[in-house]
């Protein structure tokens, strides 16, 4: 019996979140590290089927670096990085979109479907989503930085019940491939979709005070804040690409940014759910 009833404090605890966030856009970015161990990949699909039966419209976004390097290497191709960005020749290009459409995106897909969600996997050239340029580093190759979204697919796919999985792979002027980061992927989509808020999954606890000290997470912080770290040195450096990801998604009018641990089971309910939260909630 008590066991019931703590149940059912929960889900009294969910009801207020469920009705706020209910016809609600949010956008999850799946980190590598983070949704790479099976079971976390099936309690965060679980979360994400949850929050679609509840009427939360989720759109998926997600990145592959680790999965990209260890097949290269199989092939026998050294993968080479450039202030913390992949060299992307046109070989490169190719394994990138093999594994990040053809494998990483489908897996998350078959998952979600598993799970009772009706998802779709797509890529930036699917319906003309996500326009590209190259970036202005012309080692980095075929990288590209996003110019433009054109939300219409996923508006047709959240309208018709299913759950939108993007891979990072943008389409240039000439319609080439472009490599894009997931993170900047993920903030772009999310302001062009007005989402009520965007999700990053990692494999950190949040933005620490002490990046030494787990114990130092801090719970909320503005964008002001932010700024201010930023000016004095205070983020850790993996945790820059989400932290410029977070600014612009909240410059472009998304409401609210978390940054939570994909390693809790069921992180994602913990944070949109709960009172307390689990990470680093981000406001503007």
């Amino acid at each position: 019996m008590e066991k019931a009833i703590k149940r059912a404090q929960i889900l009294s605890e969910a009801l207020p979140y469920m009705r706020e966030f209910s016809g609600k856009t949010v956008v999850i970015k799946l980190g590598g590290k983070a949704s790479g161990e099976k079971g976390i990949q099936r309690d965060i699909a679980e979360d994400i089927v949850l929050m679609h039966y509840v009427g939360i419209k989720p759109v998926v976004i997600h990145g592959g670096g680790e999965a990209i390097s260890r097949l290269m290497q199989r092939l026998g191709i050294k993968p080479e990085f450039v202030e913390g960005n992949r060299v992307t020749n046109e070989a490169t290009m190719e394994i990138v979109e093999m594994v990040l459409v053809g494998k990483i995106n489908k897996e998350i897909v078959a998952l979600l479907n598993l799970c009772g969600g009706k998802a779709v996997g797509i890529e930036g050239k699917d319906g003309e989503l996500i326009f590209a340029r190259k970036t202005s580093k012309e080692k980095l190759g075929l990288v590209g930085e996003v110019e433009n979204i054109n939300p219409r697919l996923l508006e047709v796919l959240e309208k018709e019940g299913f759950i939108p999985v993007i891979a990072p792979v943008g389409m240039g002027k000439e319609g080439e491939s472009l490599n894009i980061n997931a993170d900047m992927v993920a903030a772009e989509v999310a302001g062009a979709l007005k989402a009520e808020k965007l999700i990053f999954l990692t494999d950190v606890e949040g933005i620490l005070e002490d990046p030494c000290n787990p114990e130092t997470l801090i719970p909320t912080i503005t964008l002001q804040q932010i700024e201010k770290m930023l000016q004095e040195g205070n983020i850790q450096k993996g945790m820059m690409p989400k932290v410029e990801s977070c600014q612009r998604a909240l410059k472009k009018g998304v409401k609210k940014v978390h940054i939570i641990s994909g390693k809790i089971p069921h992180s994602l309910l913990l944070e949109i759910f709960t009172d307390s939260g689990i990470g680093t909630q981000i406001l503007p």
